[in-house]
């Protein structure tokens, strides 16, 4: 019984705010038939532009989180008992393969490396599934693509891509955006006006410059949605920056002290 992969069609367009060549350029990989790294920190809204370039290519979108436990089995499928009889089961890669979706690995460098291996025959001019269980290989349709997601900063010895499979891949680099797009994305997506909004956004540039001095993550674009979204359901904004802002990036008191100043200052 094969994954049923039309669920996973973007049937609505997602907001998606482009700052830069993002779309021209996965667009042009995607009539290339080449695979995508995107490289960026964490809600920086890599996720939500494969959606929107699903929905924009109009090609189903296969999503897995990736984990330490991932193994090629729950990638590719596997035999499951039903009844009297052993029936095979297509994992979410072999279903995207197979039906031309756009299949996404988020955090790919979370997945042990004897699984990552699995992709490479589907990255180069191959473009092919090999299935050992059922001694098979699956040729890609054409509207098949690879995208893959990780976040440099939490980059180590023990997690990070082997070059032979970084250079199977172009590689996009995402950041935070600028203030002027960041403020339209957290006022759209969080339902508030644009004033607050900006305050939101200008807090979370100050408590990004404290990278480096003991915050090992900034404030993601999304914490600032979820602050703003709190905001726009009556919460005062001092609570909601407390709750979205302040707690969830760390439990350091100090670091926490010197953020809550920089909300009261900006709010």
């Amino acid at each position: 019984m094969e994954l049923a992969v039309e669920k996973f069609a973007v049937e609505s367009e997602p907001y998606y705010l482009p700052v830069a060549q993002e779309v021209e350029l996965f667009e042009t990989a995607y009539g290339a038939h080449l695979p995508v790294m995107l490289k960026g920190p964490t809600g920086c809204g890599k996720t939500r532009f494969v959606e929107f370039m699903a929905h924009k290519l109009n090609r189903p979108l296969v999503t897995v989180a990736c984990h330490e436990d991932l193994s090629s089995t729950d990638l590719v499928g596997r035999f499951l008992l039903e009844g009297d009889e052993t029936v095979w089961h297509d994992g979410p890669l072999t279903s995207a393969v197979k039906s031309g979706a756009i299949c996404y690995l988020d955090e790919v460098v979370e997945a042990r490396k004897d699984t990552v291996v699995i992709i490479h025959p589907l990255t180069d001019h191959r473009r092919r599934l090999p299935i050992e269980k059922l001694g098979t290989i699956i040729e890609a349709l054409p509207e098949f693509m690879l995208v893959v997601s990780y976040n440099p900063g939490y980059q180590s010895i023990l997690k990070d891509l082997k070059q032979s499979t970084r250079q199977r891949f172009i590689a996009m680099e995402f950041d935070y955006p600028n203030a002027e797009a960041e403020t339209e994305i957290v006022a759209h997506e969080g339902g508030i006006g644009a004033a607050t909004a900006r305050d939101l956004v200008t807090i979370g540039q100050k408590v990004r410059n404290l990278r480096g001095h003991g915050l090992e993550e900034g404030v993601s674009t999304r914490l600032l949605i979820y602050a703003a979204q709190m905001i726009a359901k009556g919460i005062s904004p001092v609570d909601a920056a407390e709750v979205a802002l302040v707690s969830p990036i760390t439990d350091d008191r100090e670091l926490q002290r010197s953020i809550r100043e920089i909300v009261t200052t900006i709010i």
